[in-house]
């Protein structure tokens, strides 16, 4: 088996123009199929790690998002009443109502502006998402019209920073910071004063109100204590659960066309593997005979072929990962289907997606080195020396 395996590695390594070839073509098609992984990935941790599981996020009843929510003041009054609700340092529970808007705002060297979310909420909200952190500047005053901005929001709408302003509603908001969110999408947002934000739009309710959990069976409780009220028309959810809902469809829909892309150059791929494959039993049926002279039985022909395909499987699946690696760099930019708001998240590598590509490219690899590998496993010693001659 030794002798095998030594004998496999030579002619990859001596047939190395046509396995240079056939590498590109594999890892070309692994790095679409991981570069579909990744962009869930990305899109999981932009949406879904932006809950947090000792959240509650508390909506009108009827309402699937926060835009389309209302809360008013006394409703939140007498949801910080409740038990259940984690405090702050300061001993006051860490429950915060909020107010989210849409804005237009036209991106850095592009004509087509893009809606981006404004979140109205309270300094305490840095403590509730501890993801959230200041990398520049400070947070807001409040009663002040200045605005925390996002990471991705500073790169792609507003490159001047901290100084900057920006129209919402009918005042201009001064920048004085900037937040990263571990790839998060409260990156994608601006932070402001709550009040403000409402007395900017004319508006009297929130549209939504964020608690912390003091306990994990805290939850059903502040459930019940909810459905119990008349005056709580509320609807009661996990953050993250939230979170998780809002990234179903954008989620399906960019697996479904990158998996149907995938599919498509895979089956170009296994075809170029069968007939490198194939050229290599042309070439060496001379060879084969000789192993088949020496004693060597069908099977271990069979083994010696499908080695070298999973071989070079293996080789187009390192250099998909490597190059998967690069991909780290790259921020897709798109719109959130669920609020229409624009979203930025960087692709992400994960050790599952990496192994789950490795055994993408030995997949296709075995696939379009079986018909060839079970001819040369056919073939007969009279056979090669006929064809020798």
């Amino acid at each position: 088996m030794q002798l095998l395996l030594a004998y496999s590695f030579r002619n990859v390594w001596v047939r190395s123009s046509t396995t240079a070839l056939t590498i590109a073509g594999l890892a070309l098609v692994s790095l679409i199929f991981l570069a579909v992984l990744m962009l869930g990935n990305g899109l999981n941790r932009a949406l879904i790690e932006s809950g947090s599981p000792d959240n509650v996020l508390l909506l009108r009843k009827g309402a699937t998002t926060e835009i389309a929510s209302g809360i008013y003041r006394d409703q939140s009054h007498v949801v910080r009443t409740l038990a259940g609700i984690a405090p702050t340092s300061g001993g006051k529970p860490l429950a915060i109502p909020e107010l989210v808007v849409l804005i237009s705002l036209a991106k850095s060297g592009a004509d087509t502006p893009a809606n981006v979310v404004v979140r109205g909420t309270q300094p305490e909200a840095f403590v509730l998402r501890p993801q959230v952190r200041l990398i520049q500047g400070r947070a807001w005053e409040q009663g002040t019209a200045e605005v925390v901005i996002g990471a991705q929001i500073a790169k792609r709408f507003l490159p001047g920073g901290i100084g900057s302003h920006l129209r919402v509603g009918k005042r201009d908001w001064l920048v004085v910071g900037i937040a990263e969110a571990q790839g998060t999408a409260f990156e994608s947002e601006i932070w402001g004063d709550a009040d403000q934000l409402m007395a900017t739009y004319g508006r009297d309710s929130y549209s939504s109100l964020t608690l912390r959990l003091s306990d994990s069976s805290a939850f059903q409780r502040i459930e019940e204590s909810i459905a119990a009220d008349a005056r709580l028309l509320l609807h009661v959810k996990r953050e993250r659960d939230y979170y998780r809902e809002k990234s179903v469809t954008m989620a399906t829909f960019i697996r479904l066309l990158g998996f149907t892309f995938t599919f498509i150059f895979a089956l170009g791929a296994i075809l170029g593997g069968t007939m490198t494959m194939y050229g290599a039993v042309a070439s060496r049926t001379r060879e084969i005979g000789m192993l088949r002279a020496l004693g060597f039985p069908r099977r271990q022909i069979l083994a010696l072929f499908l080695v070298e395909a999973l071989l070079l499987g293996a080789l187009a699946g390192a250099l998909a990962i490597g190059g998967g690696t690069v991909l780290q760099l790259v921020t897709i930019s798109t719109m959130n289907f669920s609020t229409f708001s624009e979203l930025a998240f960087r692709l992400t590598l994960t050790p599952l997606s990496a192994l789950g590509t490795m055994g993408f490219a030995l997949l296709i690899s075995l696939l379009g080195g079986v018909p060839p590998a079970i001819r040369a496993a056919r073939h007969t010693i009279t056979h090669s020396i006929a064809y020798a001659r």
